[in-house]
């Protein structure tokens, strides 16, 4: 695909990485292994690949990264094999930033781990579980899942003899982050500058933002007409919709409606990442960056859709927001999954030792330390790691004395 105007490469040398079709030419305002900002605690350089692929690898070895097949996107995961859970939403948001990155010239190794990682510190029962986390955390600093995948990568995670959490590089950690309070940037060191100083992220995790809200806008979409809670004929009112499948209607007339719903969303995304990758050349073109620094200062982000893409993207997610995520079968099951998270924690917050040994002692020793908001968020920190089922499986234990403890 062709940008309008000069190519990424185009600007300045490059340096050729390893990709799955073969060596990649790096623009030189990519994110460079050999120039990460490094990483918390030190470690020799890996032997045979690069410090993005060794977090690669951590992200997907870990615990946080395995429960993610367990944990709602919109549809909890025993309403139907087929619906995207957060584990296959990030691997399909990995897949979309991986064919833009490598388009532009970008990382694309530390693009996917920072797909992968994001959505690691989120709670079981998708929004309805982060947003009821929080108000159960609001005296105690609150809850964000944005955060929480920080701190999991950081912290949580248990793998490693020599360190807390996984050890991953600067870039990947700053991909993570997608947004956060200047509070809360305070404390978080070198990783929270950034939003003290108003700068930019890399572009890798630039894309990685944009790819989500990409992936989830689409599969929704699918989701939602498997579910039954639209059909294509409401659709057709969107006109990102409505012209792809008017398309595939004109060119497949007896292709099933299956198939044409798939081969729909298929020209849908394409269309949007086509868009994309020409809007960010002519960014790139226009702004003629020389290093990763020159993005950072950049009074704005560069890795964007078209104004009209962006209306049409933007008028698809209002659709979704009334028609899908406000659909009554959504909204029982936000109910019931704010009442679990709300009485999780205040059966725990109340007795301690109700926790497993090791979130009690973790929950005695942060509350010898921090006092009630340690004992608060090693709390949160257990609930928001569990999964959909094992969420609704300690509630059963806590509440029902029928329910094995």
């Amino acid at each position: 695909m062709t940008g309008t105007g000069a190519t990424p490469a185009s600007t300045a040398a490059t340096t050729a990485v390893a990709g799955a079709g073969g060596p990649v030419a790096l623009a030189p305002y990519a994110a460079h292994d050999a120039t990460s900002r490094g990483r918390r605690h030190c470690e020799a350089a890996p032997e045979y690949r690069g410090e993005f692929q060794r977090d690669r690898d951590r992200i997907i070895h870990s615990n946080a990264f395995r429960r993610l097949v367990y944990k709602t996107q919109v549809f909890v995961n025993h309403e139907g094999d087929l619906y995207r859970t957060r584990i296959t939403h990030s691997l399909e948001v990995s897949q979309i930033a991986r064919t833009i990155a490598r388009a532009l010239g970008l990382h694309e190794t530390l693009t996917e781990a920072i797909c992968l990682a994001h959505d690691l510190g989120h709670t079981p029962f998708g929004h309805a579980g982060q947003d009821a986390l929080n108000e159960c955390m609001r005296e105690y600093g609150g809850f964000e899942h944005n955060l929480q995948s920080l701190r999991v990568v950081d912290e949580l995670e248990e793998r490693y003899a020599g360190f807390p959490g996984l050890n991953l590089t600067f870039e990947t950690r700053e991909g993570i982050l997608k947004h956060c309070s200047i509070q809360n940037a305070r404390k978080l060191g070198d990783v929270g500058e950034r939003f003290i100083k108003r700068e930019q992220p890399g572009l890798e995790a630039q894309l990685a933002n944009l790819a989500d809200e990409i992936a989830y806008n689409n599969h929704d979409v699918d989701d939602g007409l498997r579910a039954a809670m639209i059909q294509t004929d409401d659709l057709l009112q969107v006109t990102l919709f409505a012209r792809e499948y008017q398309a595939v209607t004109d060119k497949y007339p007896d292709a099933t409606l299956r198939r044409r719903i798939h081969e729909t969303i298929r020209r849908m995304i394409d269309r949007v990442v086509q868009d994309v990758i020409r809007t960010t050349s002519a960014n790139l073109q226009a702004a003629a960056p020389r290093s990763i620094d020159d993005i950072r200062h950049h009074g704005s982000r560069m890795i964007l859709m078209s104004d009209e893409l962006r209306r049409e993207h933007l008028e698809l997610k209002n659709f979704l927001r009334e028609h899908v995520y406000r659909h009554y079968r959504v909204l029982r099951m936000t109910t019931k999954a704010r009442r679990v998270i709300h009485e999780l924690f205040e059966v725990l917050m109340k007795d301690i030792s109700l926790l497993p040994a090791e979130h009690h002692d973790a929950a005695r020793r942060a509350e010898a330390r921090d006092g009630t908001h340690g004992r608060a968020r090693v709390v949160a920190d257990y609930i928001a790691g569990m999964t959909d089922r094992y969420a609704l499986l300690e509630h059963r234990r806590l509440f029902y004395p029928e329910a094995r403890s």
